[in-house]
């Protein structure tokens, strides 16, 4: 493993920010791990962990050293006749891996077909889509504490999953990094779900009535092709904003104001869609500078003309959360991590 002095990364997040690390090192190993750390100790820098570099802005150059996990390996262990345990490393592609499961068979995370990323980082925010989340199939994940140096486990209690929410983005964070992750997942009797979003026109609109986990990751893949930029031709980390979830009362006071509001309510609170917010208050297809909200997402902030600054963009967001607030009275989250 080399360590690396002022190393370009550009082409290692998906905004295609052009900035760079003071120190690099990419580890294929724990071993490898543990080195660049107390590399990083030893000369007092401060540490990045970079996955697939999918849900990161960079502001400004990083001082300290960046770690790039490209950690790899998929393993698998039969509980049963119905369910498996399938680990896969932190370096390994989700997208990838997703499609291996397929392939295999396995059902439990074809609603999370396309999701950008490496499987390391997902635990993190609990990614989720098409009503399924990682916590749904999460079983543990194997950690390096920082300090210590030694290997952990976190199972699914332990790491405190919520909305896009997990301990590592809490109290954890920072003081541990994600080797590897394990789910159970079914290779028969698979739970098919269609029902959240558009996944069961797009299989009506392929004739598919009685459909399979396959099909069910193709009409996913199909959908968010449809309304998500590509990275590699537009930079942009996908969703950058949380849906917002407000109180019921607060809900029913702006509901007053503008009926055709979409809402999903859940007891006391109620998600609104951040997109249609985005949306109402003029943003979708919006471009200031070389940002721009992309035309069939509100949601989704791009690297219009591929010159954009990481500050360029935080700006940008900003004043989308201005003017929600200013108009809905709501406020909104920044989902992407900011450095």
């Amino acid at each position: 493993m080399k360590i690396q002095e002022k190393y370009s990364l550009k082409n290692l997040n998906t905004f295609g920010v052009d900035v760079s690390a003071k120190y690099f090192a990419e580890v294929k190993d724990v071993d490898d791990l543990k080195y660049a750390i107390e590399f990083a100790k030893i000369n007092h820098f401060e540490i990045l962990f970079l996955g697939g570099g999918s849900n990161i802005l960079f502001t400004e150059d990083f001082g300290g050293l960046v770690i790039k996990l490209n950690l790899k390996g998929i393993s698998e262990e039969f509980l049963n006749e119905n369910e498996v345990l399938v680990t896969a490393k932190a370096g390994e592609n989700w997208h990838e891996f997703v499609q291996f499961c397929l392939s295999e068979n396995y059902g439990g995370l074809e609603n999370l077909s396309l999701i950008p990323g490496n499987v390391g980082t997902s635990p993190m925010q609990n990614i989720g889509a098409y009503g399924t989340e990682i916590k749904d199939t999460f079983v543990k994940c194997k950690v390096l504490n920082i300090q210590t140096l030694e290997i952990e486990e976190f199972n699914k209690e332990e790491c405190g999953f919520g909305y896009r929410d997990s301990i590592f983005k809490g109290e954890v964070r920072g003081k541990c990094v994600i080797l590897e992750v394990t789910f159970k997942l079914s290779t028969k009797n698979h739970q098919i779900k269609t029902e959240y979003g558009a996944i069961k026109n797009e299989l009506d609109k392929l004739g598919i009535e009685n459909p399979t986990i396959q099909d069910v990751s193709r009409a996913v893949i199909s959908i968010r092709q449809s309304k998500l930029p590509d990275p590699q031709i537009l930079g942009n980390a996908g969703s950058f904003f949380k849906n917002p979830t407000i109180p019921l009362q607060q809900f029913t006071e702006v509901q007053n104001s503008y009926p055709q509001m979409p809402n999903y309510p859940n007891g006391e609170m109620v998600k609104i869609p951040a997109g249609w917010l985005i949306e109402q208050c003029g943003w979708k297809g919006k471009q200031v500078g070389n940002v721009a909200s992309h035309e069939l997402q509100a949601l989704v902030i791009v690297n219009k003309t591929g010159n954009a600054t990481g500050k360029e963009i935080y700006d940008f967001s900003t004043m989308i959360i201005e003017s929600v607030k200013d108009k809905f009275g709501i406020g909104l989250e920044r989902e992407v991590n900011i450095v």
